[in-house]
């Protein structure tokens, strides 16, 4: 079971919540891929997605780049979510490290991903430590990134549905640094 490290609530009542465990596992209305531009589900938290919900997202996502072309990191694609517990999974590009401009690239993968759930009427999303993998963006700086884009998000728009933000995070190490910054960024809000 996945666990609430840390949470807080913002004055317009949205709730953003810092969860050791494992995204494929949350119950919530959408879980975020850590996606290529391609959709191939080859590695890390795609290959666990795929794994867990099936090949329906795999041919959701195929379907998906055949008829819009690769996908941007600030317009992300969406699928089923086949078998896993939650209704929709958001394919997030984030950028690969050394590949230029990535914190303006991260910061559009996620909020292109709340803006997304917000035109599917979402209520609730799990979203990963987006790029911190494979994509080899150092996590420290993709921690201020992310929690700096969620917080952004809301103070522009305080009357937004989407009333819970989990930031799930299974590497240990990766969760130390976000709710060392999750702390610092949101107990001034």
């Amino acid at each position: 079971m996945n666990e609430i490290e840390a949470y807080h609530s913002l004055p317009s009542g949205q709730r953003i919540e810092v969860v050791w465990g494992d995204v494929t596992e949350e119950h919530v209305d959408a879980i975020v891929n850590a996606a290529n531009s391609h959709l191939m589900h080859g590695g890390g938290i795609a290959a666990a997605i795929l794994h867990r919900g099936g090949r329906v997202i795999e041919e959701e996502s195929l379907a998906w780049v055949k008829q819009h072309g690769p996908v941007e990191h600030d317009q992300p694609a969406y699928t089923s979510a086949g078998k896993l517990p939650c209704r929709f999974v958001i394919h997030a590009v984030g950028p690969v490290w050394g590949s230029g401009d990535e914190d303006h690239k991260l910061g559009s993968a996620i909020e292109g991903s709340l803006r997304l759930a917000e035109q599917l009427e979402l209520h609730s999303i799990a979203i990963p430590p987006i790029s911190t993998g494979i994509f080899g963006f150092p996590r420290e700086r993709a921690a201020k990134v992310i929690l700096m884009t969620i917080k952004q998000h809301f103070i522009d728009r305080p009357d937004s549905g989407l009333g819970r933000v989990r930031l799930t995070i299974l590497d240990r190490p990766t969760l130390i640094v976000f709710l060392r910054d999750f702390e610092k960024i949101f107990k001034e809000v």
